[in-house]
């Protein structure tokens, strides 16, 4: 099977995440339309209902790596929110502790990780996290 190179995957990415991932949860694109190498990417989570995210719009910063898709990008949280993997100095996500990047493979994406995220902020053992103020950043 041909594997398809990392501009290619990432152009695939950009244009679906410019069309919204389907009821409008996730949404992701490039932080800069002039960067031609992909690699600096923002992402937004509404928190899921029923849960102390709910309403809330989360901002992210993801990095793709010349390594992308073959390792994951790192994320770090701009918006404070307090969840067991995410490193609460400065938004980092730790990729040993969220299952949706410790078990990356090459058809994972930039939306299976958000998706991934939203899930778990919808948790048993997340969703009623004493959160930090609304509009709080890192």
């Amino acid at each position: 099977m041909a594997r398809i190179p990392r501009n290619f995957r990432l152009l695939e990415e950009l244009e679906k995440g410019e069309k919204g991932i389907g009821d409008g949860s996730c949404s992701y694109g490039l932080m800069d339309g002039d960067d031609i190498m992909m690699s600096n990417w923002n992402g937004t989570i509404v928190g899921p209902g029923h849960t102390v995210h709910e309403n809330r719009i989360y901002s992210l910063k993801i990095y793709c790596d010349e390594n992308y898709p073959d390792r994951p990008p790192t994320i770090h949280f701009l918006s404070r929110v307090n969840l067991p993997f995410v490193n609460q100095t400065d938004g980092k996500i730790d990729p040993t502790k969220l299952n949706v990047i410790s078990q990356w493979g090459r058809d994972s994406s930039i939306e299976t990780i958000l998706v991934g995220i939203r899930r778990e902020m919808a948790a048993a053992n997340n969703r009623k996290l004493v959160q930090p103020p609304e509009g709080s950043t890192f």
